[in-house]
């Protein structure tokens, strides 16, 4: 039994390495337009509302087809979701390269969204199986590592290799290369059982109704709501910092991805690292620690990107740090609320689960806040332009609107805050329900077992 359970060990790091690996991969390529949107938006003429309608579609895309893939993902051979998925991502990440107009980059993005939204419920729901409860915190924040180091990598070495190319297509193409030699790894992954890593027994028939069973999940319900503010911060954060930082503060395209990759990279090394290890201790001592923590993190998050946009030209590194620090409060979101959600869910329907929790997440979060935020920051210059009796809209204006637009992150981040904070009041009592529910399939399935002996 000992070997196996050793074997067990070794073969679930592997598998952890490869997930780490694929969404380094996958927050990469989809950050790579973030860094080149100023030279996208001079090249095709582009208003930052057409600039965040691209990343809206993206994501509603990455929402919609997430929810057939994550029953795939729950009914059929995961390992071929994640291969499949990734290799059509990178697929078309290659081919973002040869985009001839707006609208060509905008359907191109499309087919990445749609290869993408086959990994995290597959990959979260592989997770759940490998490591039990007490050990899902830092195993999520391993996995959700691959966040950070993606951005960080993006933000550093895109602006480089746009300059040494002389393009803002020659990133797409370096991207889908390592995607597709990693997407032949991930057939391979040896699977175990759902359920896995639970005490009780599992049943591995598929539920009737899955999503109106998921849908009576109250703790599900308060956590989907946060994934929706969240999202909205986060992408259009990541989004618009670039910018923000070329025009508010004149920084140069190198300059500004470098530090907006220290802003949104390296704080999430610490805060899925040592905020997984905080958020297992915090379960350790109450059920509804995780949550707890993870609502006082976005509290600092609010707090920390609120005082970097009211800090006005004052200094760049004091913006950085400040904006960082907010971001370091929004990565321990990861390790809180992922594991809270396959406590409150029995194992049959875990991808599905993440699956409806993204679709909201990204539909009415990931999708809105770059529209809105684009949108907004066209307004804004406008009236910027109008104040100063200007006939002429000038980068000047562009980035007094963009600073004033940003002012929703903070925002989003307090109601995230909120949102948590009710998930934890309702955690207790949907954990016991799941657990009552494995315990009754164990019952149940030693009551057949005996009836045959």
């Amino acid at each position: 039994m000992g070997s196996v359970v050793d074997g067990q060990t070794v073969n679930a790091g592997r598998v952890l390495l490869l997930l780490f690996l694929a969404n380094l991969l996958n927050f990469f390529d989809r950050t790579i337009p973030a860094v080149v949107i100023e030279p996208l938006r001079k090249e095709y003429a582009l208003s930052d509302l057409q600039l965040g309608l691209v990343s809206a579609a993206f994501t509603l895309i990455y929402a919609v087809a997430g929810i057939p893939l994550g029953k795939l993902a729950d009914t059929g051979s995961r390992r071929k979701v994640l291969g499949w998925g990734l290799l059509v991502w990178s697929g078309f990440t290659g081919l973002n390269a040869l985009a001839w107009n707006y609208w060509s980059f905008f359907l191109l993005r499309l087919g990445v969204g749609v290869g993408e939204a086959s990994y995290a419920p597959a990959a979260s729901s592989l997770i759940s199986d490998l490591y039990p409860a007490n050990r899902r915190a830092r195993a999520t924040g391993i996995y959700m590592l691959g966040l950070p180091v993606g951005l960080m990598l993006a933000f550093f070495t895109v602006g480089g290799m746009v300059t040494a190319f002389g393009s803002w297509r020659a990133p797409f193409l370096i991207a889908a290369v390592p995607g597709m030699v990693l997407a032949l790894f991930m057939f391979f992954i040896r699977e175990p059982e759902r359920g896995a890593s639970e005490e009780a027994r599992i049943s591995q028939q598929p539920v009737a109704q899955p999503i109106r069973t998921l849908l009576r999940i109250r703790t599900l319900t308060w956590l989907t709501l946060s994934g929706v503010t969240l999202n909205f911060a986060t992408y259009a954060g990541n989004g618009f910092l670039v910018p923000l930082l070329q025009r508010y503060f004149e920084l140069p395209l190198v300059q500004a991805a470098v530090v907006t990759g220290f802003i949104t990279g390296v704080t999430g090394l610490v805060g899925l690292t040592l905020g997984g290890w905080v958020a297992d201790r915090a379960h350790a001592r109450s059920e509804r620690g995780r949550l707890t923590f993870g609502t006082l993190s976005l509290l600092v998050g609010a707090v920390g990107t609120g005082l970097a946009l009211l800090s006005g030209k004052a200094s760049v590194p004091l913006f950085a740090v400040c904006f960082g620090l907010g971001w370091l409060g929004l990565y321990n979101y990861y390790t809180s609320v992922y594991p809270a959600i396959q406590d409150v869910v029995e194992p049959r329907l875990r991808a599905q689960a993440m699956a409806l929790f993204f679709a909201g997440m990204y539909v009415l979060g990931g999708a809105l806040g770059p529209a809105v935020v684009g949108g907004l920051s066209d307004v804004f210059t406008v009236s910027a332009m109008r104040e100063a009796g200007a006939v002429e809209v000038t980068e000047a204006f562009k980035a007094t609107g963009l600073h004033s637009a940003m002012f929703l992150i903070p925002v989003m981040l307090l109601l995230t805050a909120v949102f948590m904070h009710l998930a934890s009041r309702s955690f207790v009592a949907d954990a016991r329900r799941m657990r009552e529910s494995l315990a009754r399939v164990e019952v149940d399935g030693a009551r057949g077992l005996r009836e045959v002996a």
